[in-house]
């Protein structure tokens, strides 16, 4: 296609637009797992508590600390694009360690010290108590409003609201007030959830994704063998079977307003030895009626007059846009035409991958070998132009889109996440200047959220609204000294500021939250639960950080309980309508030997 012009107000850099991506480990498309790291993933061990320090996932206080990345104190001269990330300045405010991230400090936003960070003595109890109590009063006050729960004056905490109820109408009027709330889903008059689904795994010679599930208001769809399937959402009897050329080898979870999703699939079955086949064909599929409304393919790139390979795709708007290690492309929803093609590259530049969803943005590397950086681009869905850009700063081989809009990206800078997770920093950008809002550093030990570095729009356990960001911390010790008693917390940060809110939520002792995805104002979460209870799914509410239960799961014990069959950071979970399905997203060749029994899907319904 042609070049498109430069992003507004930006120093001059390599032509925008999207060539080429570099060589990537087997796709493991939406869904897929994270790689573990040696020894699984343990809860970090907190450090002692002084008397007056708050408890596990709450901001404390350190002295101060530079800088962890050395970032330059004058932009490089060459004409290229700033890191957009200002130098550390001297003296500032102390900063929260443990439970929430450092946050580096800039000029142009003013931070408001914590207490006790300004050199003299901690307040006491007491005093903090008392000072908590004047606040939460004025911001009554101010309010102006007091939101009642939905549950109408139920004293049940956990299954708050009647029959066609709307879970968590509201905040509670604390300092979360106005945000959360406006979710479609609702409080069913009974949370006990009964087993409806349970599809065992098809036979299969090696590894083989099956990345990819759906939930419509008609159908349960999930990806199988050469194929996507459509199953009625409470029996679990195939609807629909719709046969593909090959195996799908990339999903998106963005689905249009009418029910179609993009998928990637090879063009010829795979066969042994190799068992593999190069990922090219893109398609679009409609989940109710189980049709291809179209595939394709593309050329170019530094693939030459050969097919492009793709490892992700996604969908924003009217525009399908897929990445690889051949470059980057679009595709029109309605007919599959391109938009643009790969194209090789004077610069070295080429598109890494897309995020989707209210926006489209690019993950771009350009530059030499050895001396490549990242942009962020945000784009115009239909042309591929840049409308901002933002660099990424120094030791950024790969980043991750967690969200368009607001424009949020997750990155391993330095390499410094040391547990596999491909995170070590979130950066909220403007994604109308560019310009970066707030850097929030996440510690890896500390924090639960996982992205596939590789891969730019492949991030699970964080999820962004009501101008938030919402992640997990790491398992660690509950109240109790029972064994297995372990429990997180879900926390929040404000993108325009990057500092942490008071407000959290606690799985309880040996239950463990995973945010899935928003739901209005409020986070939809997966409670894991010990192993003589059944897991649940609870709405959040996204200010008040308080819990409402949606369904809960039938206690089955033993080794072939279906909802314990699956692993936690394996497993795609989706939920909607009183409807929970759990399913694999990378199946292998069976043991023989083995006694337990090993599920596609499960699913589970209040209705």
């Amino acid at each position: 296609m042609t070049q498109p012009p430069p992003p507004p107000n930006q120093p001059p850099g390599p032509p925008p637009g999207g060539f080429g991506a570099p060589q990537d480990p087997p796709p493991g498309g939406f869904g897929a797992p994270q790689d573990p790291p040696p020894g699984g993933f343990g809860a970090p061990t907190p450090p002692p508590q002084a008397p007056d320090q708050p408890p596990y996932g709450y901001p404390q206080q350190q002295p101060h600390q530079p800088s962890p990345y050395g970032y330059p104190q004058q932009p490089p001269t060459q004409p290229q694009p700033q890191y957009g990330y200002p130098a550390q300045q001297p003296g500032q405010p102390q900063q929260p360690p443990y439970g929430y991230p450092t946050q580096p400090q800039y000029p142009q936003y003013q931070q408001v010290p914590p207490p006790g960070s300004g050199g003299g003595k901690k307040p006491s109890t007491q005093l903090q108590i008392i000072v908590a109590a004047v606040v939460a009063v004025a911001l009554i006050i101010g309010g102006g409003l007091w939101y009642a729960n939905s549950g109408g004056g139920d004293e049940d905490k956990d299954a708050k609201g009647t029959s066609g109820s709307t879970a968590n109408g509201g905040a509670d009027g604390g300092s979360g007030g106005g945000l959360g709330g406006g979710g479609k889903e609702k409080v069913p008059s009974n949370t006990s959830a009964k087993l409806t689904v349970q599809l065992p795994q098809p036979k299969v010679e090696d590894v083989t994704d099956v990345s990819g599930s759906w939930l419509t208001d008609k159908a349960y769809v999930k990806t199988g063998v050469n194929s996507v399937v459509g199953y009625d959402r409470d029996s679990g009897t195939v609807l629909w079977t719709l046969p593909l050329t090959g195996q799908v080898c990339g999903a998106s979870s963005h689905v249009t307003a009418d029910g179609k999703t993009p998928i990637l699939f090879e063009a010829t079955k795979r066969l042994p030895p190799k068992n593999y086949q190069p990922c090219t064909e893109v398609g679009l599929i409609d989940l109710n009626s189980g049709k291809l409304v179209w595939s394709t393919s593309v050329t170019g790139g530094s693939a030459g007059d050969s097919k492009a390979r793709f490892s992700e795709v996604t969908l924003s708007g009217a525009t399908v846009a897929a990445g690889g290690t051949d470059g980057g492309a679009a595709f029109d929803v309605a007919n599959g035409n391109p938009r643009w093609k790969p194209q090789a590259n004077d610069n070295n530049c080429y598109d890494m991958g897309y995020g989707g969803g209210e926006g489209l943005v690019a993950a771009r590397k350009c530059g030499p070998y050895g001396s490549q950086y990242v942009l962020i681009q945000n784009l115009n869905p239909a042309t591929g132009a840049p409308v901002s850009q933002f660099k990424m700063p120094p030791g950024v081989d790969y980043a991750s889109v967690v969200s368009t809009k607001p424009l949020v990206v997750a990155a391993d800078v330095g390499d410094t996440a040391t547990d596999g997770s491909g995170i070590s920093d979130f950066f909220s950008i403007d994604e109308k200047t560019g310009k970066l809002k707030a850097k929030i550093s996440a510690d890896s030990e500390r924090y639960a959220a996982r992205c596939r570095s590789t891969e730019v729009e492949n991030c699970s356990k964080v999820v962004v609204g009501n101008g938030r960001l919402y992640l997990p911390t790491e398992d660690h010790e509950g109240s109790t000294d029972e064994y297995g008693d372990e429990t997180n917390e879900i926390v929040a940060f404000d993108l325009a500021t990057g500092k942490p809110v008071p407000e959290k939520a606690d799985a309880g002792d040996r239950y463990t939250l995973v945010p899935l995805r928003m739901d209005g104002g409020n986070i939809i979460a997966y409670k894991q639960a010990p192993y003589d209870k059944g897991g649940q799914i609870v709405s959040i509410d996204g200010g008040s950080m308080k819990e409402t239960k949606l369904l809960e799961n039938p206690v089955e014990k033993g080794i072939n309980s279906p909802e314990r069959s699956f692993s936690a950071d394996y497993v795609e979970a989706v939920y909607a309508d009183g409807r929970l399905f759990l399913s694999e997203v990378m199946i292998d060749k069976q043991r023989s030997a083995s006694s337990t029994k090993e599920y596609l899907v499960v699913g589970y319904s209040t209705h």
